[in-house]
């Protein structure tokens, strides 16, 4: 964990889902490659031809911008797939159920911070599939809402989504903190926002956020 900044009157914690509230190398795999499938099939190429793609486009990315990383969304929008179709792309392929399980010790944790503070999720998937991993980890009700790729149809690091969850959670974006596994999509923008920013690994770090919020 890599505690960047914690704003001082802080109201609501807004969490990224995937690879932050659960731990899962299958799955995270499986999100990202099953659309990379989706696009050889359309684009009529073999599979490990479109992981090419994908990763030489992202490994180039990185090294024009300072080692910045991209979405899988904002990757696809450059090979010409608009967001509208990852979108449903994401709705009809991801099944969180099929690797994840209810997480007693999570749900426990976020439900000490919701004593708190206002807790709400932004995430690069639509609203469905991440509302299907909030229901599989037991997690669903602690949070006031999802803002997801089909909320504003732009990808994180896009501002809009922080400050729409800002907005429904009745926060100035002082009084807000952005807790996610990757700094250039999950912390970065918020810094620039104002808002606090938290770096974790994976759900281990999430467990230990409450010895840091008091």
């Amino acid at each position: 964990m890599k505690i960047i900044k914690i704003p001082q009157n802080l109201k609501t914690i807004i969490f990224d889902i995937d690879s932050t509230l659960y731990t899962n190398e299958e799955y995270a795999f499986e999100q990202v490659d099953c659309q990379v499938r989706r696009f050889a099939s359309e684009r009529g190429i073999s599979d490990d031809e479109a992981r090419k793609l994908v990763a030489d486009f992202r490994e180039k990315f990185a090294c024009e911008n300072d080692g910045k990383k991209i979405s899988l969304s904002n990757t696809l929008l450059s090979f010409g797939v608009p967001i509208q179709k990852s979108i449903e792309w994401r709705r009809e392929l991801l099944e969180p159920k099929n690797f994840l399980t209810r997480d007693e010790r999570l749900q426990k944790t976020l439900s000490a911070l919701s004593k708190k503070f206002n807790l709400i999720c932004v995430t690069n998937n639509p609203v469905t599939p991440a509302k299907k991993t909030l229901v599989a980890l037991g997690v669903q009700s602690l949070f006031s809402n999802i803002i997801g790729l089909d909320t504003c149809n732009v990808s994180k690091p896009a501002r809009e989504p922080f400050l729409l969850a800002a907005e429904k959670c009745g926060s100035q974006a002082q009084e807000c903190l952005s807790v996610g596994d990757r700094y250039d999509l999950d912390i970065v923008v918020p810094l620039e926002l104002g808002m606090g920013g938290v770096l974790v690994e994976g759900v281990e770090d999430v467990y230990r956020l409450p010895d840091f919020l008091q």
